[in-house]
């Protein structure tokens, strides 16, 4: 992946991630996880998500060496994300479940789970839930699931 540029930066310099962003996707490793597996379509899905937030190459590498074990719930660093990021985070974590074509059940309670150690209320997530599901089976619709 090559490093993108930041606008706002003088010509030439690597822009990083946020750790709020950081945050993010350890959290969305940990939801990759929820099944047991960690699927072709949800390290695409982690790769869309790195060159969107602008990581360096160092950056995508070692979230890729992370994303090699098993994660869970105790590894998302809640300290780093903000009310909004913790819901960005639901919102990712919903639509990454349903990557590979449907959401299993494992992935359906480590959601609530999710949820839960976010504390995000059962109202907002249920709002959360039915917009990004709605999003990934139009998107699963429009582009198939290979």
């Amino acid at each position: 992946m090559q490093p993108l540029i930041d606008a706002h930066r003088p010509s030439g310099q690597i822009r990083a991630m946020h750790e709020q962003q950081k945050a993010i996707l350890v959290g969305l490793v940990s939801v990759a996880w929820a099944d047991g597996k960690f699927e072709k379509r949800e390290s695409e899905m982690l790769d869309a998500l790195l060159e969107t937030f602008g990581a360096t190459e160092d950056e995508a590498k070692e979230l890729k060496e992370y994303a090699k074990e098993k994660r869970g719930l105790d590894d998302i660093q809640l300290t780093e994300l903000s009310y909004g990021d913790r819901r960005s985070l639901m919102s990712h974590a919903v639509a990454l479940s349903w990557i590979d074509g449907n959401q299993t059940e494992s992935e359906a309670k480590f959601l609530e789970e999710l949820r839960d150690y976010l504390k995000i209320s059962p109202e907002e997530y249920d709002e959360i839930s039915k917009v990004h599901t709605a999003r990934a089976k139009e998107l699963l619709e429009k582009f198939g699931n290979d």
